[in-house]
C-alpha cells in the first residue's frame, strides 16, 4: 500500500483494502462475524473522515476525528483475530494492521492538535 498523504484517498484506499482482504478469507461460523466487523470498522473510518470534513462545527469535527481513530483501533482488533483463526493471512493482516496503526496517530495526532492552546482549528 503507497502512503498517500491526503487522508481522504488515503483512507479510502484502506477500506478497499480491508474489503479485498476479506474477499479471499472462507467463510463459515467463525470468521463470517469477524469478516463482517472488519468490513464496518475498516470501511467507517474513509466514511467518518469525509463526515469530518463536512463538519458543522470545530466540536462536531473533533467528535468525527475521534470516531475515525476509534474505528482504526478496533480495526486492528478485528485484524488481529482473523490473524488468530487463519494464520496464512497473518502477513496481509500485518500490513493493514500497520496502516491501521498509522491511521491511529495521524487521528491521535489531529485531536490533540486541537486540543492544544495555540491551535489553528
Amino acid at each position: 500500500m503507497d502512503k498517500k498523504y491526503d487522508l481522504e484517498e488515503r483512507t479510502g484506499s484502506f477500506g478497499k483494502s480491508i474489503i479485498n482482504f476479506c474477499k479471499y478469507i472462507k467463510q463459515d461460523v467463525i470468521t463470517k462475524p469477524l469478516i463482517s466487523q472488519l468490513i464496518r470498522s475498516g470501511t467507517s473510518i474513509g466514511a467518518n473522515y469525509m463526515e469530518a470534513n463536512g463538519a458543522s462545527s470545530r466540536k462536531d469535527f473533533k467528535n468525527k476525528i475521534h470516531i475515525c481513530k476509534k474505528e482504526s483501533q478496533e480495526t486492528m482488533h478485528w485484524l488481529k483475530m482473523i490473524i488468530e483463526y487463519e494464520p496464512n493471512k497473518k502477513e496481509q493482516a500485518m500490513i493493514l494492521c500497520k496502516e491501521a496503526q498509522e491511521l491511529t496517530f495521524i487521528f491521535g495526532k489531529i485531536i490533540s492538535s486541537m486540543n492544544s492552546k495555540n491551535s489553528a482549528f
